[in-house]
């Protein structure tokens, strides 16, 4: 916002005083105007716009640092388990949710900025909605998720995945009995139509399972195979496998690791160590 009236206000300002002092005939005054528009909201742009990205590059720093740590806790639990499994987890849950707790309260940083660029207001919604269903607090992830822009296959993934748990999957009908695309149909169809060759596994792949999981293997079985066609990825190649041979039963994402996990459809299976196999 304030960097449009910037703009607005410096191109009027060349504007009248390239016309009315009589430097110039009025199309060159309005052409030069709206150069002077351009470039001052370029200017405003990137000198906010950098601002913006050292915050979340920040952000995502710290994010990524206590995913470091947790990883090392889980791998020295895994080779020297220090007690139960759920203690375990719940070591690793606090872990994870004091890490998010401060990048939340680091997103406060962005409020300076939010008058400055349109879609910044969207842009920290997305974040936010992203960490707090890391978190999963639903309740701040159902009022996030109206605010969010789903231009990237994680959010849109995210926001499918929350949808399915939140309502299931119906679909609509018309007063002819036919059946309307519902909010999970048109996220996938409006994120993917943006994404480039070899992006999207886990959106595609989420949006199989979800229609597999309904019992409509034929529809899951086409969504994996468009996805195949713009995609090089071992698990969808699997899973269309499983699906011409009728197994969709052992469809399965565990390929896809720890993204998959993290929209929280499925637990991990934990593999406990054996006797043997324990360190002296």
């Amino acid at each position: 916002m304030y960097a449009l009236i910037i703009s607005g206000s410096a191109a009027l300002a060349v504007f009248l005083g390239l016309f009315l002092g009589g430097v110039s005939a009025w199309g060159w005054a309005l052409l030069f105007a709206t150069l002077a528009f351009l470039a001052c909201n370029a200017l405003v742009g990137y000198v906010v716009g950098r601002r913006v990205k050292e915050i979340a590059a920040s952000i995502q720093g710290k994010m990524a640092d206590a995913q470091r740590r947790m990883q090392e806790k889980t791998m020295a639990w895994r080779h020297r388990p220090p007690g139960s499994l759920k203690q375990a987890q719940i070591e690793i849950g606090k872990l994870q949710h004091a890490a998010i707790g401060d990048a939340l309260a680091a997103t406060s940083q962005f409020e300076k900025y939010r008058r400055w660029t349109p879609l910044l207001s969207k842009q920290i919604a997305t974040m936010r909605m992203q960490l707090n269903y890391q978190d999963k607090n639903w309740k701040a992830v159902d009022e996030l998720i109206p605010k969010c822009l789903t231009i990237d296959p994680l959010s849109a993934a995210m926001v499918i995945a929350r949808t399915y748990m939140r309502d299931g999957y119906r679909r609509p009908t018309d007063k002819k009995g036919r059946r309307a695309p519902n909010d999970i149909d048109r996220t996938f169809r409006r994120s993917t139509a943006r994404l480039r060759y070899g992006q999207g596994a886990l959106l595609f792949g989420l949006y199989a399972w979800i229609l597999n999981k309904e019992g409509d293997a034929d529809a899951a079985f086409a969504v994996l195979l468009e996805a195949d066609r713009k995609m090089e990825n071992p698990t969808i190649k699997r899973n269309i496998d499983l699906l011409r041979n009728n197994k969709p039963k052992q469809f399965s994402l565990a390929g896809l690791g720890d993204e998959w996990y993290a929209l929280g459809l499925e637990e991990p299976r934990i593999r406990m160590p054996r006797n043997h196999e324990r360190p002296f």
